[in-house]
Parts: C-alpha cells; structure tokens; sequence
C-alpha cells in the first residue's frame, strides 16, 4: 500500500487564522466610533476643548485594528474591501463639507444654471482632502495582496501610497500601523512593542506638548487606545453590521447639522 503523500509546501506565515490581541471587536467598535466622533466634534463644534481631539487619538488605532482583524477572519477580503470603497465613494463630499475641507472650486459651477454639472464639479473637487476611508482602504488593499502571496501588488500598492501619501490620512504612517497590527497579530507579546515604538516615533516626530523635557505630538496621545487593544475582554456585545458602517456619514451629518444650524 503506497504510503501518504507528504505536503512539502512551505507555509505562508502571514496568512493567520486566528488574532492573538483583544478579539472583542464590536467593544473596540463602539469606542472607536465615540472617540471618532469626540475628535471631530471638538474640531468642528467645541475646539476651545483640545482634551476631545486628544481622546480623538484613540480612533485610529482601533479602527487599524479591527481592519487587520477583520482581513484575519474574513473569508471573502474582496467583499470587505467592496464595502469600505462603497461608504468612501458616497461619504466624500459630506465628509468635504462637514470637516472644512471644502476648496473654492467646489462652487465655481452655478447649481442653479447647470445643475447636473455644477453636482459632478462639487464631488470631484471634494477629493481635494480624502476621508481616512481611502487610506483604510489602501491598507486593506495591502494587506490582501500580502495574505495572498500577490507580493508584487504589494510593492506595487506599497509605491503608490507612498507617492500619494500627502493625500492620505494619517499618511504613510497610517498605513504602516495597519501592516504592523496585521504582520504581528499572532504574536502579543512582539506585537505590543513593535507597535508602540512605532507610535512613540510617530508622535515624536511633531510638537505641542512637553513632559520632563520631552517634545511630543498630539499624535503620541494614541497610545491610550493600546490596553483597549491588547487586553483581552468578552463583553459579549453584539452590533449589526450596518451601525458599523451607517455610523459614519450619520455622524457627519449630525456634526454639519449642528455646526451649521444650531452652534
């Protein structure tokens, strides 16, 4: 009787199957939308409170997280990444005009005398700022490419945020938080270091704010979401996907509504 036939592959070590760090991803959720909407209120509605845009520092990370998380898990990453482009392509001029990256050119074409030209110029020219969307998506786009082995899209994908990354949110930066949560998320314990360094590094590299001699960004302040991150906890709570997503452009409706109307 022939004997089994042995699988020589060698394993890919960057497609996990499961997530060592904090897998309570609807709770991260919740707080990643609070600490979104905190950071934009106190930037559109209540900026004589900087404390909101320093808890709005806890956003970020979280959301950076459950991406790679959800890439982890996902079985269909096309489908993920369907979703978040969708919401990008829809939620851009409200995003435009809700956060004050609107730009003259948005209005240059009269509504009144060319209505459906004047609509198509204010949604292009509302890509003047991207939405932090777009560079989630672009670390989405990444890490697919690395789970499947597609490496030379990786490079590919890796040179164009780099050429764009001044239209990105958060960067480069943010995109190499993405990878590195992604890249370690088997490994608490070499994640944990790995990420706060980086982040210590990305808040060093500004200034505002000064502890026992020590320049620092406002940026550095997104440490705080790491216990959230790396301590595990089961509050057993369930969300529907589509808070997850609805979330997004309700809040930036609620923000324009109250910055415009009522504040």
């Amino acid at each position: 009787m022939a004997g089994k036939r042995r699988d020589l592959s060698i394993p890919w070590p960057f497609a996990p199957s499961e997530v060592a760090l904090n897998r309570d991803t609807n709770l991260l959720k919740l707080v990643a939308m609070l600490t979104m909407l905190c950071d934009h209120a106190g930037k559109m509605l209540f900026p004589q409170y900087p404390v909101m845009r320093i808890i709005g520092r806890i956003a970020f990370p979280i959301y950076a997280y459950c991406l790679a998380a959800g890439c982890v898990y996902t079985r269909n990453p096309l489908n993920y990444l369907k979703r978040i482009v969708l919401l990008a392509l829809i939620c851009q001029p409200l995003y435009a005009v809700s956060m004050g990256h609107s730009v003259q050119q948005m209005y240059a074409v009269s509504f009144a005398e060319q209505p459906l030209k004047a609509v198509w110029n204010f949604y292009i020219y509302s890509w003047n700022k991207p939405s932090i969307l777009v560079a989630l998506s672009f670390g989405l786009i990444l890490i697919w490419t690395i789970r499947e082995r597609q490496l030379v899209f990786t490079a590919a994908v890796f040179i164009l945020c780099w050429l764009i990354q001044g239209k990105l949110d958060y960067g480069m930066r943010g995109i190499v938080l993405m990878l590195l949560f992604y890249l370690f998320c088997t490994r608490r314990w070499l994640s944990l270091p790995c990420v706060l360094a980086f982040m210590l590094w990305w808040g060093m590299r500004s200034s505002g704010y000064n502890l026992f001699g020590v320049s620092f960004g406002i940026q550095t302040f997104a440490i705080l979401a790491l216990p959230l991150i790396y301590i595990r906890t089961n509050s057993g709570l369930k969300l529907p996907k589509w808070l997850f997503y609805g979330f997004y452009p309700a809040h930036l409706i609620l923000i324009y509504l109250l910055d415009h109307f009522v504040l």
